[in-house]
């Protein structure tokens, strides 16, 4: 028997993560496959007139074991790799490829799909099933359901290729980044670093059997150590290091698979009858063009320019009292940090006492009950794929109370399941770099049974040592918030498909509720709350939060050109490929982010080839979405505060559109939460004043 391909008996049919062995996964696609396969089947061979129900539905329900099993297999080659998995990896993907490119391309499914788009006006219809059928209608077309047989094979093959080689692109950069570390043996050579970072260090060398400290290009490893070392020649070196990620030549360059990449898309995109890669993914997002796209990032380049040579000006003052006639960007974070201080008198390593894991935790669950009526209840009877992951049960107060004593009111009250909820926060050798929400199984309604969510927030926060409890930078407790803000938008999601449900919204569209959510890190009514001395209970200084909120915009003008850079890149890359053959990955590089660099250009470093957004994820030719979901949050944040930030009725509202998944328009939705479209003005205001 494969654990796999059985319902899983465990509490909500969870992930049987304790009796799941690596040689399951192989021949439970195979099988799973195989029975997806005869659903399929099914609904071509079903004698009756193609309906709405058995053709359009049928479809949208098939292959969900298959599913669940794929989003186990593939989360934990993101949060718990090893290089068995990896090897498995490159096995699966590619028979995962051609199932899908198999449904794409039948040939006799979408005859009937077509019919039933064809004649979709006979049938009566509501706003989602529509939504559904137009979706699953153009999802084929885009997939290559009206090429000819010897164009569907070249899609095929393309999208193969495409799976692995960006699977690989991603293993390089797990791989380049822990095969560094800096062993360091002399204190002196860690002056100006905190005394918790310092214990930080202590412990990975001991995990290391080395004496001294260990520095990695972990993010809570690295960050800290460019923020606070006094040693510029140690910044530059390991800054350098992070720089020539996947960018060294060796054996984990990702330069070669830029190009295939790239290459792959351009002519996927030329088959399916587009003019490159951006035009095809843009016509299912909210900007629809690449011109589009350009423009809005030249305007908000052309606002922010002055606002970021201001800042660096800034910072070459500082840096030039200390002897330096010319900032480099390793300096950056080091003299931003002075900067923030001697602005705002706030420093992390001053803050972090005050925002323990758990209580940041705690005020990010409080805040969900408070909007939108969850509660969470941690589970410790359902199977974990490490001891450092927490689940909880989340569930909705069925008839909310307000008044002044909600929380108590609220556990009186009877409750709903809404979902699950793993958390997983501490980096470790087999996890990724960077944070994340995914999910395990999507929520959908069928035979009047609402089957609800397994949601997954993942990050890479400093772990509890002996002394101290896991102690936040301010920038990640905002980093919780924001993957909560994408968790929310799965967990609360109430629709009837799983291919409409939760985050399955248009690209451009899927960043609102993370962002959104980050934005009450910076309300002082709410950050007195949970901001408390882990050790005294003290509340954090009235002083320290009025400059918190203050601080919202520090260096903005910086990270607004930072991110324009990169979508910039993003949006060049998948325009001009063809520019690839005579030119280097790095000149082009430095080419398409000229506009927007504000320090000298290192010639022996690149982002290109651990820009894992892009060439692993999801962000091809979407990078931009970044920005263009910030317009979206500072409107819709200032709806919530000229009614209140905890306002039930703005907060009903907006729950409506979180539950609604890509049941509808994303610009609907919007308005009918707003009553009028996003003004970018909301942002230039929030960021700029």
């Amino acid at each position: 028997m494969n654990i796999l391909t059985e319902k899983f008996n465990t509490p909500y049919h969870s992930a049987p993560f304790n009796k799941i062995n690596n040689e399951d996964y192989l021949p439970a696609f195979r099988e799973l496959i195989k029975k997806s396969e005869e659903e399929i089947e099914a609904i071509v061979t079903n004698p009756e007139d193609p309906t709405f129900e058995n053709v359009i539905e049928a479809l949208a329900y098939s292959g969900e074991q298959l599913d669940v099993a794929s989003n186990i297999f593939f989360n934990l080659n993101s949060a718990e790799t090893s290089d068995e998995l990896q090897q498995i990896a490159q096995k699966v993907s590619p028979i995962l490829t051609e199932y899908s490119s198999k449904i794409s391309q039948n040939e006799a499914l979408f005859n009937k799909i077509k019919k039933v788009y064809d004649e979709k006006e006979k049938y009566n219809l509501n706003e989602e099933q529509q939504m559904l059928l137009n979706e699953t209608y153009k999802g084929f077309v885009r997939s290559g359901a009206l090429l000819n047989e010897e164009d569907k094979e070249k899609l095929k093959k393309i999208s193969m290729d495409l799976s692995l080689k960006s699977l690989k692109f991603g293993q390089n950069v797990l791989a380049s980044t822990n095969s560094y570390f800096k062993h360091i043996i002399h204190k002196e050579d860690l002056a100006g670093i905190p005394e918790a970072i310092l214990e930080q260090y202590a412990e990975e060398a001991k995990e290391r059997n080395l004496e001294g400290w260990v520095i990695t290009l972990q993010y809570p490893s690295y960050i800290p150590f460019m923020t606070y070392a006094e040693n510029r020649e140690l910044r530059k070196e390991i800054a350098l290091a992070n720089g020539k990620k996947s960018f060294d030549g060796g054996e984990f360059d990702n330069q070669y698979l830029i190009k295939e990449l790239l290459t792959l898309k351009q002519q996927k995109a030329e088959l399916l009858g587009y003019k490159n890669y951006a035009d095809y993914v843009l016509e299912e997002r909210m900007a629809k063009s690449p011109a589009k796209v350009i423009d809005f990032l030249n305007e908000l380049l052309t606002k922010a320019k002055p606002y970021a040579d201001k800042e660096i000006e800034e910072l070459k003052s500082l840096a030039k009292a200390d002897g330096i006639e010319e900032i480099q960007a390793y300096d950056h974070a080091y003299y931003a940090e002075k900067l923030r201080k001697a602005k705002f008198d706030l420093n992390d390593e001053e803050l972090k006492p005050y925002f323990p894991l758990n209580q940041v935790q705690d005020a990010v669950f409080g805040l969900a009950e408070k909007l939108f009526g969850l509660t969470f209840e941690e589970r410790n009877d359902i199977p974990k794929y490490h001891e450092d992951v927490k689940i909880y049960e989340v569930s909705e107060i069925l008839q909310q109370a307000h008044n002044d004593n909600q929380q108590e009111a609220n556990s009186q009250k009877p409750k709903a399941f809404k979902a699950l909820l793993y958390v997983d926060y501490f980096p470790r050798k087999g996890k990724r770099a960077g944070a994340w929400m995914t999910s395990y199984k999507n929520q959908y309604q069928r035979n009047g049974e609402n089957s609800r969510p397994h949601i997954s927030i993942v990050c890479n926060f400093s772990k509890p040592t002996k002394e101290t409890p896991s102690l936040l930078t301010f920038q990640e407790v905002t980093t919780l918030f924001h993957e909560f803000g994408h968790a929310l938008h799965g967990m609360l999601a109430n629709t009837q498909y799983p291919t409409l449900s939760g985050t399955s919204v248009k690209w451009d569209f899927v960043e609102l509720p993370s962002q959104f959510l980050e934005n009450f890190c910076y309300e002082p009514e709410f950050l007195k709350t949970f901001a408390k001395h882990y050790k005294t209970g003290e509340v954090l200084p009235d002083e320290k939060i009025e400059k918190i909120a203050l601080s919202k915009n520090f260096m903005e003008g910086y990270q607004t050109l930072r991110q324009i850079g990169f979508g910039l890149l993003d949006m060049n890359y998948h325009t001009k490929v063809g520019e690839l053959e005579s030119k280097s990955v790095k000149e082009f590089e430095d080419e398409y982010t000229k506009a927007t660099q504000l320090y000298p250009v290192n010639p022996e470093t690149a982002m290109s080839p651990s820009f894992s957004h892009i060439f692993q994820g999801g962000y091809s030719a979407g990078y931009y979405s970044y920005k263009w979901a910030e317009v979206l949050d500072a409107d819709a944040f200032q709806y919530f505060k000229e009614n209140g930030i905890f306002n039930p009725e703005v907060a009903a509202k907006y729950k409506v559109l979180l539950s609604s998944g890509g049941t509808k328009d994303p610009m609907e939705l919007y308005k009918s939460f707003r009553g009028s479209e996003p003004k970018v003005e909301s942002l230039l205001k929030r960021a700029f004043g």
